[in-house]
């Protein structure tokens, strides 16, 4: 039987519906303020297609940042009065934050969105890179730009469950660790849901 190609096993994982997740799906005892407004936000989960596989593009944010400093994350931010759809969005972000030409880029799709405990609607779009890409990390936002096998994060099983201590609570969250990169949060429980798709169109 033919093992179908990582782009097209994406584009087959994308289709039907979804619920949201968000970094609360392990903490149901966790009660959320009624009437809470959530900041719009994308990310480009992006997929460098290669022999035998592809790898997806993570950054590690620089550490001098007030916000999440040194985490892992996907390329993106806040969707901007001047973006005109969450793609615009992730694309104007991994162009700034990777140097990411849009014109290599193939937008092939959306997860379900997710809400993070900072308070943002996070909409991942889900691309392939077609064309040359040499990685130049945002000085002063970004420290490094590395890839991961998607072999590796379509796993469910290398997807584990830790948790600390926030805002006096112990909160529960996925991880899917990569050599020395601890990969964590909203970025694991994103690429989770993206394994579990993925595991269904095997």
């Amino acid at each position: 039987m033919d093992v179908p190609d990582p782009a097209s096993r994406l584009r087959a994982a994308l289709g039907g519906s979804g619920a949201g997740s968000s970094d609360y799906d392990l903490n149901p005892g966790i009660e959320l303020p009624e009437g809470r407004r959530l900041r719009p936000a994308a990310v480009l989960v992006a997929l460098r297609p290669s022999v035998g596989g592809g790898h997806v593009v993570l950054t590690k944010r620089s550490s001098r940042l007030k916000h999440h400093p040194g985490q892992i994350a996907f390329p993106g931010g806040k969707v901007d009065p001047g973006d005109v759809s969450p793609e615009a969005a992730a694309l104007r972000e991994a162009r700034e934050e990777v140097g990411l030409p849009p014109e290599t880029v193939e937008v092939i799709g959306r997860l379900p969105s997710h809400e993070t405990v900072t308070g943002f609607d996070v909409v991942p779009v889900v691309a392939i890179i077609s064309g040359p890409f040499h990685p130049v990390p945002e000085a002063g936002e970004v420290d490094e730009v590395f890839e991961v096998p998607l072999a590796h994060l379509s796993d469910p099983a290398r997807f584990t469950i830790e948790g600390r201590r926030w805002r006096g609570q112990r909160r529960l969250y996925y991880t899917v660790p990569w050599g020395p990169y601890y990969i964590w949060g909203a970025t694991a429980r994103i690429l989770r849901g993206l394994a579990e798709r993925l595991a269904r169109v095997s």
